[in-house]
Formats: C-alpha cells, structure tokens, sequence
C-alpha cells in the first residue's frame, strides 16, 4: 500500500477483506508502470552495453558472472574425511584436540580450487558455491537431499552417487551421535511443547553458535606468532595448583595443531598456483599466479605486509573458521576498511599500488565471500525455502579506537564495490557517527537508493553505548559494530552467540487462551487466567506477563544446556586462535575463553502485540466498542462474518508507528519488560543474556503458527518485523516512524531493526540524497540504532512477479540482509509488497 504524510484512514495490512477508508476515497491506482526497467542492473543504472555484465573491468565481470550463475550444491567431502577419521581415531585423542587433528587431516586433503581470472584464492567446497555438511552436529538424511535437490527456491544440487555414499558411509556413524540428537534428547517437555507451538526457535539445534567478528590482530600477526602465544602459555601451566592445567592443555594444542592446518591449506595453494604457472602461457597470467603462490607462501604463517597479503590472510582465516564449524552468520572482518587502510595508504605513497588494483582485489574478496552459500538445514525445515545468504556482514565507516572518524579512501572504494557488484553476499553497513563527514554518508546514501537493500545503516554512538552498559570498554566497544543483521559485540574480543527468536505476538495468543496454543489445541505455556474474567487492561497486562516470563525461563534453561554442550562435545581451536583472551585463558570460544560472553535472545513481533494489546485496551476496557468475548471468538474464526469489526479496528485503533502516544505507550512497556526479564539474566559462560528486537525472516514463519490477531491481522499472515511497525499501519510518514521507534531506548538492548520502503522516484536527485541523509541523521540523534531500505516501488514487485527472468538481479531487503526476489517464497515476497511505500519524507 502506498502511504504519504496525507493518508486518511489505514490501509487494510492484510490486502483483503471491504475496503478501506484510504479505497473508499479513491481506489490505489493498480496500473502504475514499474519504476525500474525490466533487465535493469538498479534504480539508476546506465545499460551494460557490450559488458558480459557489472564490475570495474572484464577480470571482475568474468569472475562476477561465474559466481552469480553457479548453482548452489553440497559437497559430501568434508563428511567423508571427518567420518572416516573419528572411525579410526575416535576415543584416542581429547575432545579438543580431536576436532583439531580433524581439522588438520581436512585441510590436507581436501580438493582445492583456484579458477581462472582469481586473485584471491580458496573455496570452503571443491568449487564456487559448493557447501560441506557439519554430520557432527546435524546429520542430513537422503529424505532431506532430495529435498534440497527438487525445492523450488534455494535449491542445493546433489549427485545421486553423492547420496548413495552418505547413506552408506556417513549416516550410520553418526546416528545417535549429533550435537541435534544430544539437544533433543534431553529437553524438558515443556520446553518442547512451546517450540512446537512455534512460541521460539532455536538456532543451535541446527548449526554452531556464530555472530563472530574480527579485530586487527591477524594483521599484526601470523599464525607462527599466535603459536609462539600458545607455547607461551603452555609452558607457563601450573599443573600442580591449577586443577584446570590438564583441560587447558589440551585445548592449547588443539589450538596449536589448527594453526598448523591453516598454514597448510595456504601452502597446498601456493604448490597448485606454481603448478599452473608451469604450463601457463599467458605472461600476465603467469605472473599474477606466481603472484598468488608468493602471497600464500607468506600469509597466514606471517603477518602481512601489503594489501593483498592482508585480504588473503583475512580469507583464509574466514575460511578456517568456516570450514572447522558452520556457526550461524559465518565470520565477519569486522571494521575490513580500517584494517586494510594501512596498507592501502603505506602502498599508494610508496607507489607499488594504485587506486584501480586495490579495488580489483577488494572485488575478488567481494566475489569469494558470494561463493560461500549457507549450510542447508536438515529435517522439516529443509522443506522450507529460507536464504542463500550466510550473512558475513561489511562494517564500514564508524570510528576507530581513539573516538576519532574511520572512513578512509578505502571506505569509498568498498561503496563502489557493493555499487558495482551488488551481489547477495557480503552483506554491507555504513557507519554514521556524529564526526562521519556527509560527504561519505552521501556516497552511501547514493548506493542506497539502486534498490539493493545494502548497505544497512547504524549509529556507533548508539552502539557504543548499549555495550558500554553491558560492561565493555570504550575502547572494545568503539572497535566493536555489527556482524550478522542488527546485532553488535566487541569484534575480536566476544562471543556473541544469538539463541533463537521469541514470538513475542504468540506469547500473547496463548495468554488469551490460558496457556493453550489455539492453533492445535495443546498446552503450550502456563496458565494465566481465563481473560473471560479480566476486568481491566492491567489484568490482562499482567496475565501476558506471567506468560511471557514463564516462556523466557523455558529458552534460557535450554540454551544454558546447548551451551554447555557445545563447550564439551563441539570446541572450535581455530577459531578461538583469532579471538581475544582464549589463549591466555586456555578456553575454548564455546567454553568461556572470549573476554566477553554474550547470549542474546531475539524478540520478534512489537509493532503486533502492540497494536493487538492496544486494540484490546481501547476497544474492551475503554470504548467498549466489543466484549473481550466477541473479539475473542472474531479471532477464532479469522473474523469470518466479523469483517466490519476488523474494518473498525484497523481504521479506529491507535497502532504503533504514528507518533501515538497511546500505541507508543504500549510498545514502551512491552520492550520495557522484555528487557527487565532478559537483561542481565546469568548464561553458563560468566557472561549474561542480553535482548535485541530481530526478524531476518522469522516473522513470516512466526505468523504461519499464529491465528488472527486482535488488530485485525488474519491467520497466517505475517507478523511486524524487528521493532518496525505492523505492515501498512504506519501512515504518517517517516517522520512519525523514527519519532515512535525512539521513543524506546535502544541503548538497552544488544539491536533493533527497522524497515523503510521508499519510491525510486523519490531519490532522484542530488537534494533527494540530502534529504535520506537528514532523515538518517535525525534518526541516530534521536537515539535510533540502525535503519535499512527497500527502494522499490510494488509496481516493479509485482512485475517481477510476472516476468522474473526480467529481474533476476532484483534484490531486496528483508529484515537484516538482502536477497534476490525471485528466490524467495510467495510469502516472503508479499511480505515485502506489503510494506508501507512512502511517498515523501
């Protein structure tokens, strides 16, 4: 629905049932011509002309064609090696150093690429876009690759000999033996009762704890350096007071033997590079790989000492944190502009490097990180289409640790770059504090507005804060930001591991029902009270309450057992090696070693438990325009028979978004209590829980478990995303948008997300860039944490509906990451039309 400061009524945010007051006035012209032409590499962009297709010059168009056209697969091979290897050793070795000998026995023997035209090398699979399986923790069945193998969106190729192999091979070793089978095994029922009723999700259950970002210490130093650090420390154990001197022990070693893995990995590189150069005819080809055997001979053994040295060092530390485990949101270099800016400027003075070779290396990073899809999930959700998307996410901007600004000419550079390629992966953020000059925060604002979704906008003086409460340094956290979508941790120095989403909405459909989940019948949560019975608002405030802290409890006490898990059966060596005080500590990434440890829980769903409850306090106890009885059966029936109700209570009900003080009121004591019962609550690391108010896409699964909604939102449908307002109910304009979301204090959490659509129309010229600026800027003064944008009008949605060979480049953004939109389901892609399109600032 399109909306501007001037709308009348609300649009309806289901798209059905009569008409709304805004349709009544005049009927939303259906016949607009799409904003961005069919083909089109953007919003604004010239024709490709004779190009094979976008990038600086033919190597990165060459190398950008080849990724973007390779069909996702899965690669059996890291199963076969880590399989046949416990086979023969398992039993022999401590935990620790089991996953480290694994590790090692991997990364030489596994088949390597190194393609035409690369400049920066390394494949975590045999070939681009080929993703290994983790058996170890979730153990995919033949059901589930045939599956993957037919699905219409995300769809992951797999030999049927492949299959044939696992089945024989893989499956049976590991039945009973996964990480899922330990976390299944042993949950409480009513844990489970509330998981199947869709009340949260688990991320763990499916792949390792992840969120990890860098610092710059794998610039300053190699992997020979870290294990001089492990000696150290291994040396100095006192075994005869220290009663964990033998447990530290052997995770130094296996830490020690996964730098040795690294190191190999790079040197096979370097052997495969020096054999193509033999028989390479091409004299420029020839050197660039003599080029790439010199790098690899180097990095990451040393510390680099050029730019290209210091991408591929990042890359190959990727790679092995990759590789070892599939945590959720991969890895991420942190501040990538900050680090490599040293050796961009020390090499443009010296005259060894231009500006155009720095940009063509920073392209083939860009196109390494695309190549790396995510691990597919096993079981019913494999069945679900969900993202390619592995979310390693670009910081850019900001400041660095003194406070002072961090853009550099190698920030510009790597706004070019997603310009250029806008491709799904990496994902990438700008960073606008109060001393990021406009002209940098112009330049992102112009990327913005081609319609990519990238790059997503935070504010370091929010962020800095939110972990300054939480007891991080000024300067941790000012060389801390953003990894996988919203969330933010001290980069290098945290394990900041995201438990799983809660269905904050659904929370309050089983408090209307005293504890029962309506959609199947069965008990799902406590019982709060018959709400036939509340006399007040504050009753039934206080029922939703008792619920929500009731299920809260239920997440915590079996992320604290996953945890633990993780600790004991899945250490990962590598990559404690590259996180701050593991070595010093002797403890594993999983197992307390970071300096901080951080468990989020993420809340989903505030702008529709807002208006629901705000429905219910205005029209019941207040107006009394319906009994609780009749709404409650309204909702029951997905308001069959009830539409006029509905009608009302779309168009006559404070909801959030508008600078409402009585729907705003609401969402304030919400986030207020999800905070007072998250915040600070112990984990088992010696860290604490801590909250942030992300979707990604796990709204429209929430929705899918849910009936209706008392604010008139049908069964099924969709929930509001991150602390954005419910589709289409924001109807005065940006302006009211920012004024509601800032009046919650995002300080107090770990992140929030919130979602605008604007026009292409609307960013056309330079004073149009201008005005996004302000309006960001308002925003981030206000106290906002990060702001994302679609710049696409529903015309175009919908004719890519229609024709999507025409928009195969169309990317959008979804609720913390971009995808293309013809990968996406039928729901997640109405989930996107559905979003207010705003006409004006």
């Amino acid at each position: 629905m399109t909306t501007s400061n001037k709308t009348i009524g609300r649009p309806d945010p289901n798209g059905a049932g009569l008409p709304t007051i805004k349709e009544l006035l005049g009927k939303e012209n259906s016949d607009k011509k799409a904003e961005r032409a069919a083909s089109a590499e953007g919003n604004f962009y010239q024709p490709l002309g004779d190009r094979i297709g976008p990038g600086m010059n033919p190597r990165i168009q060459r190398l950008r064609k080849l990724s973007f056209d390779a069909q996702p697969s899965i690669s059996i091979e890291r199963a076969l090696h880590q399989t046949a290897f416990y086979k023969e050793h398992n039993g022999k070795h401590s935990i620790p150093v089991m996953r480290a000998l694994t590790f090692l026995d991997h990364c030489q023997k596994k088949t390597l690429y190194l393609g035409d035209d690369e400049l920066i090398v390394g494949e975590r699979g045999p070939k681009p876009k080929a993703v290994p399986t983790f058996p170890e923790l979730t153990c995919h069945s033949v059901e589930d690759f045939h599956v993957l193998n037919t699905r219409d969106q995300q769809r992951y190729t797999t030999e049927q000999e492949d299959i044939d192999i696992y089945e024989k091979e893989v499956i049976p070793y590991w039945q009973g033996r996964t990480q899922r089978e330990r976390i299944f095994n042993h949950v409480p029922i009513e844990w489970k009762r509330a998981y199947e009723a869709g009340l949260f999700t688990e991320f763990m259950e499916q792949r390792a704890p992840g969120h990890t970002c860098l610092d710059g210490k794998i610039y300053q130093k190699g992997m020979l350096d870290f294990k001089k650090d492990i000696k150290a420390h291994l040396d100095s154990l006192d075994y005869l007071n220290d009663p964990e001197a033998n447990n530290k022990a052997e995770e130094l070693k296996a830490m020690d033997l996964s730098c040795d893995a690294v190191i190999v990995f790079a040197e096979r590189h370097a052997a495969l590079a020096e054999e193509k150069a033999k028989t390479e005819k091409d004299t420029q080809r020839k050197a660039e790989l003599l080029k790439i055997a010199e790098v690899c001979r180097w990095v990451p053994a040393n510390a680099p000492r050029n730019l290209h040295e210091a991408i591929q060092m990042y890359w190959f530390v990727h790679l092995g944190t990759i590789t070892e485990l599939n945590g959720w949101d991969a890895m991420n270099p942190g501040h990538f502009d900050q680090h490599l800016a040293p050796f961009y400027e020390k090499e443009i003075e010296a005259g060894t490097l231009t500006r155009d070779e720095a940009k063509e290396l920073i392209s083939c990073m860009w196109i390494k990180v695309n190549n790396q899809t995510a691990p597919p999930k096993v079981g019913i959700t494999a069945k679900e289409s969900g993202t390619y998307n592995d979310f390693t996410n670009i910081n850019i901007g900001g400041v660095k640790a003194d406070g002072s600004d961090g853009v550099s000419q190698v920030s510009y550079i790597m706004l070019e770059v997603v310009e250029e390629l806008h491709l799904l992966q990496p994902g990438s953020s700008v960073h606008i504090s109060h001393v990021t000059p406009d002209k940098f925060l112009n330049a992102a604002c112009k990327v913005i507005r081609q319609g990519h979704g990238y790059p997503s906008v935070f504010s370091p003086e929010t962020y800095i804060t939110e972990m300054l409460a939480q007891g991080k340094s000024l300067k941790d956290a000012r060389e801390g930001g953003c990894s996988g979508c919203i969330e933010v941790g001290a980069f290098g120095k945290e394990a900041y591991v995201l438990t799983g989403y809660l269905n904050v909405p659904k929370v309050l459909e089983v408090t209307l029902n005293n504890g029962v989940d309506p959609v199947t019948g069965k008990v799902a949560g406590c019982e709060s009270g018959d709400p036939l019975t509340f006399k007040s608002y504050d009753e039934l405030y206080a029922a939703f309450k008792t619920q929500l802290e009731y299920i809260i409890e239920q997440k915590m006490l079996v992320s604290n057992y996953i945890d633990t898990m993780f600790a004991k059966y899945a250490p990962a060596p590598f990559l404690s090696v590259v996180i701050e005080d593991c070595i010093s500590k002797g403890r594993d990434y999983y197992n307390s070693g970071p300096r901080y440890n951080t468990n989020y829980i993420q809340c989903t769903g505030l702008g529709t438990v807002t208006d629901s409850l705000s429905t219910l306090k205005h029209h019941v106890f207040e107006k009394k325009t319906f009994d609780m009885e009749r709404i409650l059966k309204a909702v029951a029936n997905n308001f069959e028979g009830d539409e006029i109700m509905r009608q009302t209570i779309v168009n006559r009900t404070p909801f959030f978004g508008n600078d409402d003080a009585y729907a705003d009121d609401i969402a304030l004591k919400v986030y207020d209590d999800l905070v007072k019962t998250i915040d600070g609550k112990p984990n088992v690391k010696g860290g604490k829980y801590h909250l942030n108010m992300l979707s990604t896409t796990c709204h429209v699964y929430f929705g899918k478990v849910m009936g209706a909604t008392p604010n008139g939102r049908l069964a099924h449908k969709s929930i509001s995303d991150g602390t954005s307002p419910s589709h289409g109910c924001d109807v005065n304009g940006p302006s009211a948008v920012i004024r509601s979301l800032t009046k919650l204090d995002h300080t107090r959490s770990g992140g929030t997300l919130l979602n605008m659509r604007f026009l292409p129309s609307l960013l056309k010229r330079d004073e149009d860039i201008n005005k996004m600026g302000k309006l960001i800027r308002s925003y981030f003064t206000m106290g906002g944490h990060h702001v994302q944008f679609n710049i696409v009008d529903t015309a175009t949605l919908r004719a890519a509906q229609e024709s999507p060979d025409d928009y195969k480049d169309l990317l959008v953004r979804m609720a913390g990451y971009s995808d293309y939109f013809n990968d996406m389901n039928a729901d997640l892609q109405q989930e996107v039309i559905d979003r207010t399109e705003n006409e004006s600032f």
